[in-house]
């Protein structure tokens, strides 16, 4: 009652003004009953009520009824226009214009709406359709309930239409993947590789034995792969469709048809996405296939994830979200939804890979590649983060990087157990580098290379078979596992050289390859993880281990040339001028045969033996050629007088001291000599 004093109140006042007075008081009581956005009959009610108050009200219910005819009239109009419109692209047949569905699908009209051939009818149509929307809602207050009914067959029939046509623009204007083009964009970063001599040289070594057992060589050899520039990007859409997409999507989500209209695009671009895995080489395989692949194709298979992973990531995927978020702009609920839905198939297929992966067998081999699939994989998971809001989703790629995790930390411990329990009995038969050590020197070196994603993964294992003699306290996790394993890889060599009969050959056995340890070493980012105290010491070893193959090979030829050794006699024993002549030259010549034979026989034996080190061969030349040449040069010079004229003087004195020294370039070359006839040095 208290509305209706001041309604009446309101219409008194509007009547104070002169002779235009009644017609100012219908046009206020009409302006107060429409904008009081109230049913029929209740506006009825309320103009009975203001005709009671003033006799000038008495025709207002004609009046406003006549208005309300006009506007019905209109709004009428309006309809059929729209209706007209919609009607022309649904072939005009009733009976089959659209049929709904509980999936929101619809059957294709007649005759379809093309945005791309008919752009000045696709534009009718959306106005035909915000038109229809606007009287959906000019018509909610009204009592039209035909009006409504046939306002909602409209735009659902236009729904339909412009469903078939955002599934039909997606479809056509979707870009294929051009992986040659990714690739050649991708950054390339160096190649870490083993020495090619591996392949040659390594031979039934467990640590690279096929999983079959049959110990084929394989070479060491590891290509990391490319990184992604911020800049790489690719037309995922046809630019110029994506307002065509915009403008439909618009419409559909004003109209109630959200939904649909996500379900389109997502079920569209979830296949694109697929296609594009399949042209990057990730098939959809199944754990248990996954587990059967042989190591050749498996490692092929590991590179094209870890591209795609890098490319699905940084370019598909921002590039999806950039899309669905222009095309979704008027619904942020659409957007989420919308990428969420159209990137999980996706996601998950390479996920399922990367597990598949993880829990397969583990051998020395796969490391490499499965550090690759955890740094691509965590270097891509903040992104993906930001832009998947799908829990599920990001709980399992943490899940998978985790796994991935174990199953390289326990590859890594497996290498460290491969090579601790080799025990092979067959050494080398020259002496020189064993392929163990090749194998497992360059393998570390591959491993430094990934220095920071192992210290992580290793920081809270506990650290076995390490030597008490060397200070751990400031090394990283990674430089006191490698400093583990040379030292492992040390005291097999030791027994390793035993299998060898001749001293000298054991020392050469060790020089070699101590000295190729260091050489590896120094030589890589593996020297600033194991420091300079550590290479002096090693080098200390090899010039130790030079003196031992000295004293072994050359201490039996040295004693022919000694005063000493004549006639067998102790230090006190009486010079050669105190024997008879006859004996004299006889020892002499016996001291002489003696050292020849010796030395010829060192010459077979050490011809074959192998120094592959051009600077370790030379030095090692060096030391001999100063302790062998002046002793003879010296017993030379002191006997050669009383031998020289004599019968047979050149089957005793056959080799000068220049003439051993031009053997010594033959010793360790790897090719067995025989001295037939001496050489004579001009």
């Amino acid at each position: 009652m208290a509305a209706t004093t001041t309604t009446a109140a309101s219409i008194n006042a509007g009547a104070g003004g002169g002779g235009g007075g009644e017609d100012r008081v219908l046009a206020t009581a009409q302006q107060i009953v429409k904008s009081l956005n109230t049913p029929k009959e209740v506006r009825e009610d309320m103009l009975l009520i203001f005709s009671s108050f003033d006799n000038r009200l008495s025709n207002i219910k004609t009046a406003m009824t006549n208005q309300e005819e006009d506007q019905n009239d209109a709004l009428v109009a309006r309809l059929e226009a729209a209706e007209s419109v919609i009607h022309r692209w649904d072939g005009g047949n009733d009976s089959s214009r659209h049929s709904s569905s509980s999936s929101g699908n619809y059957r294709s009209s007649s005759f379809s709406l093309s945005f791309d051939e008919s752009p000045e009818e696709a534009t009718e149509f959306l106005s035909a359709v915000d038109e229809i929307i606007s009287l959906l809602e000019d018509l909610s207050s009204e009592n039209m309930p035909d009006m409504v009914d046939r306002a909602d067959s409209a735009l659902q029939m236009a729904m339909s239409q412009l469903e078939d046509e955002f599934r039909r623009i997606l479809i056509r204007n979707t870009v294929p993947l051009d992986a040659e083009r990714l690739y050649g964009s991708m950054r390339r970063v160096s190649l870490s590789f083993a020495d090619g001599d591996v392949v040659e040289d390594f031979e039934n070594f467990g640590l690279v034995a096929d999983g079959d057992g049959s110990g084929s060589r394989r070479r060491l050899f590891h290509e990391r792969g490319g990184s992604i520039g911020c800049d790489l990007w690719v037309d995922l859409i046809n630019p110029t469709a994506v307002e065509d997409l915009k403008e439909i999507a618009e419409r559909m989500i004003r109209a109630g048809y959200e939904k649909e209209c996500v379900q389109v695009y997502s079920t569209v671009r979830r296949d694109a996405l697929d296609e594009c895995l399949m042209i990057l080489g990730v098939e959809k395989l199944s754990i248990e296939e996954v587990q059967k692949i042989d190591w050749k194709s498996m490692d092929e298979k590991m590179k094209k994830w870890i591209q795609a992973v890098k490319i699905t990531v940084r370019v598909l995927l921002v590039g999806e979200k950039k899309i669905c978020d222009e095309i979704f702009s008027s619904s942020e609920s659409s957007k989420e939804v919308c990428f969420n839905e159209t990137t999980k198939s996706c996601v998950m297929q390479m996920l399922n890979f990367g597990e598949a992966v993880a829990i397969g067998r583990r051998s020395s081999e796969k490391l490499f590649r499965i550090l690759d699939m955890y740094d691509a994989l965590a270097n891509v998971l903040q992104t993906l983060e930001v832009m998947v809001t799908d829990c599920f989703v990001c709980n399992e790629t943490k899940g998978v990087l985790e796994a991935l995790g174990d199953a390289a930390r326990g590859t890594f411990v497996e290498f460290e157990n491969n090579v601790r329990n080799e025990t092979s009995k067959r050494p080398t038969t020259n002496g020189e580098v064993h392929p163990m050590i090749r194998y497992v020197m360059n393998y570390m070196k591959l491993i430094v290379d990934y220095a920071a994603t192992l210290n992580s993964l290793l920081e809270n294992d506990e650290l076995n078979g390490l030597s008490g003699d060397d200070s751990t306290e400031e090394m990283s996790p990674l430089a006191k596992r490698i400093l583990g394993l040379i030292t492992s890889l040390e005291s097999n060599l030791e027994e390793k050289s035993k299998l060898y009969e001749d001293g000298g050959l054991q020392h050469v056995f060790m020089m070699n390859n101590i000295y190729y340890i260091v050489q590896k070493v120094k030589d890589s980012e593996l020297g600033k993880l194991l420091g300079d105290d550590w290479v002096r010491k090693r080098r200390g070893q090899i010039r130790q281990y030079a003196t031992g193959y000295l004293r072994a090979s050359w201490s039996r030829v040295l004693s022919a040339l000694r005063d000493e050794s004549m006639g067998g006699s102790s230090s006190g024993s009486p010079s050669y001028g105190q024997r008879s002549n006859n004996s004299s030259k006889m020892a002499l010549k016996e001291r002489f045969r003696g050292f020849n034979a010796s030395f010829e026989e060192l010459y077979r034996l050490q011809t074959a033996w192998k120094v592959p080190d051009p600077q370790l061969r030379e030095e090692l030349r060096i030391s001999i050629s100063e302790k062998v040449i002046p002793a003879y040069r010296a017993f030379f010079g002191r006997n050669r007088s009383q031998l020289e004229g004599g019968r047979h003087a050149g089957k005793y004195i056959k080799y000068t001291p220049d003439d051993l020294e031009s053997y010594l370039p033959d010793l360790f070359e790897g090719t067995q000599l025989v001295i037939h006839h001496p050489r004579r040095k001009s």
